[in-house]
């Protein structure tokens, strides 16, 4: 059976909404294992152990959330060289723009040697607001749907072994 790890970050529930949206999505394929894990919970050798991979995180001053960058630092070393070719999507629940942080990932993502099964899927709530910065999120169904598709083309292309 395959391994799709969805590592994600959430300050005010909107990542984490979206992760489980994808969570959701990719439990419907049969041949496939889905592990979330919280950024801080997640290490090396549940990267090592995973065939795929999705990652969900907000965009934070125009970068990705810290303790997302955090479980991208703690695991570079020990998979370098070990995880090449293998796929993996991203979320981003941003503000305004989320193109910054989508970058980025992909930035590590290529550094991992990894394979992008599609484009970085931008989830903006537009908040702007000191207070709609800081209050919960509430995810769009429309967004949570696109969410669960990601993760459900994922867990699909990896259990046919297309990625």
């Amino acid at each position: 059976m395959k391994t799709l790890l969805v590592v994600y970050h959430s300050m005010t529930g909107g990542s984490a909404q979206l992760a489980q949206a994808a969570v959701r999505g990719a439990q419907a394929e049969a041949g496939v294992q889905v592990r979330l894990l919280t950024a801080p919970q997640a290490g090396p050798d549940d990267v090592l152990t995973a065939d795929a991979y999705l990652f969900a995180l907000p965009e934070n001053l125009a970068a990705i959330a810290g303790l997302m960058k955090d479980f991208f630092d703690r695991c570079y070393y020990p998979v370098l060289g070990r995880i090449e070719g293998r796929p993996y999507a991203t979320i981003v629940c941003a503000g305004s723009d989320g193109s910054h942080a989508a970058r980025q990932t992909e930035r590590i993502a290529t550094g991992w040697r990894l394979k992008p099964i599609a484009p970085a899927l931008i989830v903006c709530t537009h908040a702007q607001t000191p207070q709609e910065i800081l209050a919960p999120k509430r995810i769009a169904p429309h967004d949570l749907q696109r969410a669960e598709e990601l993760g459900a083309a994922l867990a699909a292309g990896v259990a046919m072994g297309v990625f």
